[in-house]
């Protein structure tokens, strides 16, 4: 590796590269190995993008639609952006509180950068998402993990919340349906922590409701701003295409807040991205405004992956993991395979030996936990046919029962 000729920036060197980025990396380079791999580790669904969306792209190349749009989104977008928010989730937006970017990601950190300082904090509860802090750290804040262990069902308390809030607290992100645990916040949980929230009015939320319509066993999705109205003017609630619509490479993100955090934000992507490509936009307003029966379809998909993973995983020594409500991943608890020897001779000392020695011996590829905050468990992503998922799953209960 060379060595850079000038500094970086002091925020960047202590920023750790993306876990599943690098897992994804190592699938990557296997499979051009010819070598077999089943992937448990990539967050996207394996649907195609529905027809009626890529034909709505499709004619906005034969229109012309091909030129640069507002910063904010295209108008049409915005407004069936706020449509939905206010028939969906409840939540009284105008067009001109809503924002339109280039994936659910890059909201995120136009909120972080255009509102942190040297030194602010920002709580994320753990397990988390892998970004979440490396975007706090990169914009001078300092994330505070809260550890949330499976006996609060990977959930913050509002306990835990009000002892992590000091007079630095800017920001709390909030994560339901969770990656990576898929867990989900009842109405009653975010209204406790939303009573907490009103007595500091200089924490800010971030909702991330991203896995929102993939929410199983009837369970209710409610979000924040919602639940206690009187946090919506510091509050953005943040969604997008990419996991519902089965849309991940047309990084279309949007979100919903108060509008000078709205405007603050636009003014940053101005002079950073501009505009989310047209093409991709034209596709999301077909996804938001057209049919959603692939909505349901999907997660009943998912409902069906679902259950047969946790069968199968819960009957693999040495692993246990509880029940996810949402999203399409699985938080395994691997404790009691620390310390001992996987049949390939690995040193099992932790959750990330684990994952490596699964995948160097069967090809499966999960994430271990401690990417995610929360060591001791591997995170299994379902989003894969259920044939693959099943062979997958008893290459996972070979290699358990193999281990010394």
């Amino acid at each position: 590796m060379i060595d850079a000729p000038v500094p970086l920036n002091r925020n960047l060197a202590s920023v750790k590269g993306s876990a599943t980025y690098r897992i994804m990396d190592k699938v990557a380079e296997r499979k051009a190995q010819g070598k077999p791999i089943i992937s448990l580790s990539a967050g996207e669904p394996d649907f195609p993008t529905p027809r009626h969306i890529c034909a709505a792209a499709m004619m906005a190349i034969q229109d012309g639609h091909t030129r640069y749009t507002q910063v904010a989104g295209l108008r049409e977008l915005r407004q069936a952006v706020a449509l939905k928010f206010r028939n969906e989730n409840a939540l009284e937006v105008s067009w001109q509180e809503t924002l339109i970017s280039s994936g659910g990601k890059q909201v995120i950190y136009n909120a972080l950068a255009a509102t942190l300082n040297d030194g602010d904090e920002v709580i994320i509860p753990a397990p988390y998402w892998v970004s979440y802090p490396e975007m706090v750290q990169l914009c001078g804040g300092k994330p505070v993990t809260v550890n949330c262990e499976n006996d609060t069902g990977f959930k913050l308390t509002s306990g835990a919340l009000e002892a992590a809030i000091t007079e630095k607290t800017r920001w709390i992100i909030l994560n339901s349906p969770s990656n990576p645990t898929g867990a989900v916040y009842s109405e009653a949980e975010l209204k406790a922590l939303g009573d907490v929230l009103l007595r500091y009015p200089q924490v800010l939320i971030l909702s991330d409701d991203i896995y929102e319509h993939l929410i199983f066993d009837n369970a209710k999705f409610s979000t924040l701003a919602a639940v206690v109205p009187a946090l919506k003017y510091r509050t953005l609630t943040m969604n997008g295409v990419s996991k519902a619509w089965a849309m991940t490479g047309w990084r279309i993100g949007f979100c919903a807040g108060p509008l000078w955090l709205i405007n603050a934000m636009e003014k940053l992507q101005g002079q950073q991205t501009s505009g989310a490509s047209s093409i991709s936009q034209h596709a999301a307003l077909a996804a938001l405004t057209g049919p959603k029966d692939f909505l349901a379809t999907s997660r009943e998909a998912f409902t069906t992956r679902r259950d047969l993973m946790i069968r199968m995983v819960n009957s693999a020594p040495g692993l246990f993991c509880t029940m996810p409500q949402g999203a399409f991943y699985a938080f395994a608890n691997c404790s009691a395979l620390i310390g001992k020897t996987s049949a390939g001779g690995a040193l099992l000392n932790s959750d990330e030996d684990v994952a490596t020695a699964l995948l160097n011996e069967k090809g499966v590829s999960v994430v271990h936990g401690s990417a995610f905050g929360l060591a001791l468990y591997i995170r299994i992503a379902y989003a894969i046919d259920e044939a693959s998922l099943e062979k997958a799953c008893q290459l996972i209960i070979d290699f358990c029962t193999e281990v010394i």
